[in-house]
């Protein structure tokens, strides 16, 4: 157990690479309670998130989510999120752990005197409770946990559904790269579906391997790939920002930025030698110059190397660029690859 965001988080019940392969080929379940959740409902509330975050909130029908970004004036992300449309007037967002506060205040920031007759923000992060089930047996999981009858969410929807024990949000995403989905209730009620998803087949898995499976995917991490000093289209984002849009917070230096060329990339990499596993703040060296640090680094349980995440230069970010890694004191041979870093067998 290890302080997490204020809350003390399981890095492992077992082992990292026995939980990771548990979800890459059967099914794991993670606690994600520590996440944050927000209703925001009123009939101003899909301009008001439209203007507020990158993604087109207009697009969505009742029912769909999509990933999106919320950005200060200079562009840079200050979180990245889930928003889910519940119905014409209400939106579940879905926020980091350690930006609940933060976002919250960005966000009532924006109101301006007449949206706040229109819309409504409710903070329901302290009531709620969730789990994150993933992997390629979870709609057997599901059907165990839910019953025969019951729909799975497919990918980027969420229904609200209402059980004998409690009413729940019920999403089609994670944050794994394999099929699952995540379900949000009240607080008292989290841990009866956290013990039914154990005893339907999964493993619980813990934030090691939340971020091992996360990184193989090329998935970033706010706080470490996503910061307040650097754009989503330096990120790799530039899809879950829409442009044709009337306006949206930071869109006027994401275009400027935009125009002026990119200064560097978020580019992913892996080892190509026998090495210890590359960790955040690691040198990222080329031509015997220190010319990033890696933001994101771990050993992949899949591939059997390390592989990482770092901003380099833009004449440097192409894949099969060799470059080094300094690792305690030593340059260990590394090359930059595609995003997903790990690619799923295809079946035959």
């Amino acid at each position: 157990m290890i302080p997490f965001a204020g809350w003390e988080m399981p890095v492992q019940y077992t082992s990292i690479t026995e939980e990771h392969q548990a979800v890459r080929n059967a099914c794991g379940v993670f606690d994600i309670s520590h996440m944050g959740q927000f209703l925001v409902s009123g009939k101003g509330a899909e301009a008001f998130l439209n203007r507020a975050l990158t993604n087109d909130i207009s697009v969505l029908q009742p029912g769909q989510g999509q990933y999106t970004l919320m950005l200060n004036e200079g562009g840079g992300v200050i979180d990245d999120l889930i928003a889910y449309k519940t119905s014409d007037r209400e939106f579940f967002l879905v926020v980091n752990a350690s930006m609940i506060d933060a976002d919250l205040a960005h966000l009532k920031s924006l109101l301006t005197d007449d949206d706040k007759e229109i819309v409504q923000i409710v903070n329901a992060s302290s009531l709620t409770g969730g789990i994150a089930v993933q992997g390629p047996r979870a709609r057997d999981v599901f059907k165990s946990m839910m019953g025969p009858s019951a729909v799975f969410p497919e990918k980027n929807t969420v229904q609200i559904a209402g059980t004998e024990h409690g009413i729940m949000w019920l999403c089609g995403t994670g944050y794994t790269g394999e099929e699952g989905f995540e379900l949000f209730t009240p607080t008292s009620r989290i841990e009866y579906w956290l013990r039914s998803a154990i005893s339907s087949g999964c493993s619980p898995c813990g934030l090691g391997a939340r971020d091992t499976l996360r990184l193989e995917m090329g998935y970033p991490l706010n706080g470490n790939d996503l910061s307040p000093l650097r754009s989503p289209l330096q990120a790799g984002l530039a899809f879950f920002v829409e442009f044709d849009k009337e306006d949206f917070v930071g869109k006027d230096s994401l275009l400027k930025q935009k125009a002026a060329g990119l200064p560097d990339k978020l580019t992913a990499f892996k080892m190509t030698g026998t090495c210890p596993p590359p960790r955040p703040h690691c040198g990222v060296v080329i031509g015997g110059q220190t010319v990033a640090e890696v933001a994101s680094g771990t050993q992949s349980p899949s591939l059997g190397c390390g592989i990482g995440m770092a901003y380099l230069p833009l004449e440097h970010s192409a894949p099969g660029t060799p470059i080094e890694i300094e690792i305690r004191g030593r340059n260990f041979p590394a090359v930059t690859v595609r995003k997903p870093i790990y690619q799923k067998p295809k079946l035959a």
